[in-house]
């Protein structure tokens, strides 16, 4: 779950305004009487393909999310403070109450511990409330016969209409991200073939409407990934002075005892544990920001959604479930913080006092509001670069 660049935003937004083309209409039109030739080599019935496929129209609009390229990524800070914010966190240890009995049972047949599942969970569709608005098939089916990586899209989609056949889960609720990733937990629909369990024992393997089956399909990501009971994630370092910011990479193990021979320490300043287990070294924000070293752990976390910023949260978010205190001991590099859900509404409503038409009050920065923010920043004298911090809030909070 990665925040959308200011870029990209606009970019789809525009191809959201643009009708398909009748030439796409064709094209498409033409494509899914080939994927329905194919979808019968893969063990789907033409009544399925049918009734299920065959009506739908492109939604060119994923296409742009597809290909537009960002000119430039989240910083880290800015990303994790939406992401890890207070809010979350109460949300989520009210989750660990409610579904405490489940969690206890997902534990005893996976390993894996609560905080870490509740937080996949609050990070991929904040506990159940965003599971995504977009209709699975006709994203992937759009994405089969357009843009970059057909073939990877064309086996989510037959995965999907599998799962339909099958009876797992409504059709009418097989709603996602652009991209096919749906369900509590988010998995993409090959994924859910390989690894979505059936918890609550009704004979589904649902996703959408099961949070039992959710819960404990993620553990059995996590466990199949190589995740190891009752060892942390990583371990906050302090770098020595002089480091060489090359052998850092997640993928560049070195033991512990081999990282407090080369100087590092805890970010508290004690000794790390030493021994021989194996860690790489992450700097999201250079060698002047927070680095971690990252174990098995993380790496499973990891490879739920590719990213280091995404396995962060994630390992982030468990911590505070389990009590730990918001932040890292070495602060992000920057004067500007990044804003939490409840700091971002409220930019949202000063800039409507303002005159401004953004839209709802969501916490969401997208397209208006990136704007409206460029706008004031503007009228500050500022760089209308569009991005939402600290500063800019203590601004607007201040009348003109």
């Amino acid at each position: 779950m990665n925040t959308v660049p200011a870029s990209l935003l606009a970019a789809v937004a525009l191809a959201a305004a643009l009708p398909a083309h009748a030439n796409d209409e064709a094209a498409f039109a033409a494509c899914l009487q080939e994927l329905r030739g194919e979808a019968r080599t893969r063990g789907l019935s033409a009544a399925t393909f049918d009734a299920h496929a065959a009506p739908l129209a492109p939604d060119m609009a994923v296409v742009g999310f597809l290909d537009a390229q960002p000119e430039f990524t989240t910083a880290i800070w800015d990303y994790l403070a939406g992401l890890v914010d207070d809010e979350r966190v109460a949300d989520g240890q009210a989750m660990l109450r409610e579904w405490a009995d489940t969690l206890a049972a997902v534990q005893a047949r996976y390993d894996v511990d609560p905080a870490t599942v509740v937080a996949v969970w609050g990070v991929e569709s904040n506990y159940g409330r965003n599971f995504g608005r977009r209709p699975l098939l006709q994203s992937l089916a759009t994405l089969s016969c357009f843009g970059r990586r057909q073939a990877f899209f064309r086996d989510e989609m037959f995965a999907t209409l599998k799962i339909i056949e099958e009876g797992h889960v409504d059709p009418a609720h097989l709603t996602g991200s652009w991209a096919g990733a749906f369900g509590h937990t988010q998995f993409m629909p090959t994924t859910y073939q390989r690894l979505a369990v059936d918890f609550d024992g009704d004979g589904r393997r649902d996703l959408v409407g099961s949070v039992p089956d959710a819960l404990a399909s993620t553990a059995n990501f996590l466990v199949k990934a190589g995740w190891q009971p009752n060892q942390p994630w990583g371990i906050e370092a302090r770098l020595p002075a002089g480091f060489d910011a090359s052998q850092a990479g997640r993928r560049a193990k070195r033991s512990l005892a081999q990282w407090q021979a080369a100087g590092l320490t805890r970010a508290d300043g004690g000794a790390l544990p030493g021994g021989d287990t194996q860690a790489g070294l992450i700097l999201p924000a250079g060698p002047n920001g927070p680095a971690f070293l990252t174990l098995r752990n993380f790496d499973a976390l990891f490879s739920y959604n590719a990213a280091e910023s995404y396995a962060l949260a994630i390992a982030h978010l468990a911590d505070r479930l389990r009590g730990a205190p918001a932040g890292f001991r070495t602060p992000w590099p920057t004067d500007d913080p990044g804003l939490s859900r409840a700091d971002r509404r409220e930019v949202q409503r000063l800039l409507i006092e303002r005159g401004h038409d953004i839209g709802e009050v969501d916490g969401l920065l997208g397209t208006n509001t990136r704007r409206a923010i460029a706008e004031v920043q503007r009228q500050f004298g500022w760089e209308p670069d569009g991005r939402a911090g600290q500063r800019l809030l203590q601004r607007l909070r201040q009348p003109d």
